[in-house]
């Protein structure tokens, strides 16, 4: 018999699906779905899950009920990096000055077909 008293009995509410992990150290993950008709990941929502296994299983239980998903993917909030808002002027005005990124720098010749 363990002396541990935080010890965690399998069907506790407060506890993951008989993990035995506490609910409140879950990581919260990032939930990214591509639609259907998209080609791209959007962003929809976030939730708590004890590993990546069940976070892409209840990300799927809850942001594609209606099958409006072919690709889903979950994050680790604490793995993605971001630039902020207060940022935005100093993080991307350096491109302004590269006109050779622009896609009127170039011409397109005349018998390049489809431009």
């Amino acid at each position: 018999m363990s002396d541990d008293t935080t010890a965690h009995v399998e069907g506790d509410p407060a506890t993951d699906l008989g993990t035995g992990t506490p609910q409140a150290t879950w990581p919260l993950y990032e939930v990214f779905v591509r639609g259907k008709r998209g080609l791209n990941h959007v962003h929809v929502g976030s939730l708590h899950a004890p590993d990546d296994r069940m976070a892409l299983h209840n990300a799927r239980n809850l942001y594609t009920r209606r099958n409006e998903g072919v690709s889903i993917w979950v994050v680790r909030a604490d793995a993605i990096t971001a630039s902020s808002p207060e940022e935005k002027d100093p993080f991307f005005a350096p491109s302004g000055d590269k006109v050779y990124r622009h896609p009127t720098f170039y011409s397109i010749p005349d018998d390049v077909p489809h431009l």
